[in-house]
């Protein structure tokens, strides 16, 4: 399994925008991803940062979405994200 890990600094006062972003116009487009497993996404008591974890079945379905629909992704989240998301992989070492 990997994981891939998104860090981002929000507008003012987005957080609820931000949510709704996430619930109604990426989950849907992660869903119909070959490899896709699961999204969580937090979201900082300051308002001001959010992280979101995707996970995959393998490393090569994340970077097929990274390269193809991750840039799309960012296009939704430019209203809500302040600069450019940070974005980490990770091989899962446990799960429950």
């Amino acid at each position: 399994m990997y994981a891939r890990e998104v860090s981002m600094h929000l507008k003012g006062n987005v957080g609820a925008e931000f949510t709704r972003t996430i619930e109604k116009d990426i989950l849907p487009r992660l869903r119909k991803q070959t490899g896709f497993a699961d999204e969580l996404t937090f979201l900082n008591p300051n308002g001001k940062d959010a992280v979101a974890i995707s996970l995959w079945d393998r490393k090569e379905n994340a970077d097929t979405y990274s390269r193809d629909l991750y840039p799309q992704v960012l296009t939704s989240l430019a209203k809500v994200v302040e600069g450019t998301p940070e974005v980490q992989g990770y091989e899962v070492a446990n799960s429950t």
